[in-house]
C-alpha cells in the first residue's frame, strides 16, 4: 500500500484521455446550448482531469526522487499536495456554479435540450468507464481517492444534467437546468472539504484518525523490558504509510535486541505501523534523554 497510486498507473491514463477527451466536448457543448447545468458538469470533469494529472505528476516524481539521498523520504507528499489542491479546485468550481445558478432563477435563458441531453449520455458514459478504473485505487491513496469522489460527483451531476434535459424538452420547464446546478454543487461541496480535511491533516502531521496514541503508547509500554515511554510520535507520511518514534526505558538486566524486536512486532501487528524509529534508554541514568528545543 506504501506507494498505491503506482499500482494503477495504467488506469489512471486511460481515465485521464477518456475524462479529457469528454471535458472538451461538454465544455463546448454547454456555450453552444446555454446550459449552466452542462457547463457545471464540464468544470468538474476539467478538475478530474487536473486531478488525475496531479496524480500522475507524483507518481512519476515520486519514483525519480527513490534515488535522491538529500529526499530521505522521497516525494510521497506530493499526492497529497496534490489532493488538497484537488479539494480546493473542485470547491471553487462548485461555488461558482451555484452563485451563477442562484442569479439565473429569476429569469433562466432557453437551453438546447436535444444537444445538451445527447452530451449529458455521453458524460454519463464516460464517467461509468473512469468510475469503474479508479474505484479499486480509492480505497488505497488519498490522491486517488480525490479523483474517485470527482468521478462520482461528475456521475450524479451527468444523471442530473440528463434528466434536467428531459424535463426541459418535455415541459419548457427552464428552471431545470440552474436548479440542477445547484443540486450538483451541493452534493460535491462536503466530499471535498472532508477530502481537503484528510490532506491537512497528513500535512500538519497529526496523529491518524484511527490511531489511538494512548494506545499505542500503552501498547509499547507494556512489552517485556521496557520500564516506560516517552517522546511518541505518530503521523502518516502518505496514504497506507503510518510511522512512528518512540523512546523506550528499559528495565534493568533487558536484553535490548528482543525488547526492540517485540516492540516493532507489537506496532506493525497491532496498528499496521511498518515503519518505526525507536531509542532505548538505561532506566538508571537520569536526563539521558533531555527535553526537546521546540
Amino acid at each position: 500500500m506504501a506507494n498505491a497510486a503506482a499500482h494503477h498507473r495504467g488506469r489512471l491514463w486511460a481515465a485521464f484521455g477518456l475524462l479529457a477527451a469528454l471535458m472538451v466536448v461538454e465544455a463546448v457543448a454547454a456555450f453552444r446550448t446555454g446550459s449552466l447545468a452542462l457547463l457545471s458538469d464540464a468544470g468538474h470533469m476539467f478538475t478530474d482531469v487536473l486531478g488525475i494529472g496531479m496524480a500522475l505528476a507524483a507518481i512519476t516524481a515520486g519514483r525519480r526522487a527513490g534515488t535522491d539521498p538529500q529526499r530521505t523520504f522521497g516525494l510521497y507528499r506530493l499526492e497529497v499536495l496534490a489532493a488538497l489542491a484537488n479539494a480546493v479546485l473542485l470547491s471553487g468550481v462548485a461555488v461558482y456554479v451555484v452563485v451563477e445558478a442562484v442569479g439565473r432563477f429569476g429569469a433562466p435563458p432557453e437551453v438546447l435540450a436535444g444537444p445538451m441531453l445527447a452530451v449529458a449520455v455521453l458524460g454519463l458514459l464516460a464517467n461509468v468507464v473512469a468510475f469503474a478504473l479508479l474505484r479499486s485505487g480509492a480505497r488505497e491513496s488519498i490522491n486517488l481517492q480525490g479523483a474517485y469522489l470527482e468521478v462520482l460527483g461528475d456521475l450524479l451531476g451527468s444523471l442530473g444534467v440528463i434528466g434536467a434535459a428531459a424535463l426541459i424538452a418535455v415541459t419548457d420547464w427552464w428552471w431545470a437546468d440552474p436548479v440542477v446546478a445547484v443540486a450538483i454543487g451541493v452534493f460535491i461541496l462536503p466530499r471535498t472539504w472532508r477530502l481537503g480535511r484528510a490532506a491537512v491533516r497528513i500535512l500538519v502531521q497529526a496523529a491518524p484518525e484511527h490511531l489511538q496514541v494512548t494506545a499505542v503508547h500503552d501498547r509499547l509500554a507494556a512489552v517485556p523490558g521496557v520500564a516506560g515511554v516517552h517522546d511518541l510520535h505518530v503521523w502518516t507520511l502518505t496514504s497506507g504509510m503510518e510511522v512512528a518514534s518512540a523512546h523506550l526505558t528499559m528495565a534493568p538486566g533487558a536484553d535490548v535486541g528482543a525488547v526492540l524486536a517485540a516492540a516493532r512486532t507489537a506496532l506493525r501487528e497491532d496498528f499496521h505501523i511498518e515503519h518505526a524509529t525507536l531509542q532505548t534508554e538505561p532506566g538508571a541514568t537520569p536526563g539521558i534523554c533531555g527535553p526537546a528545543e521546540w
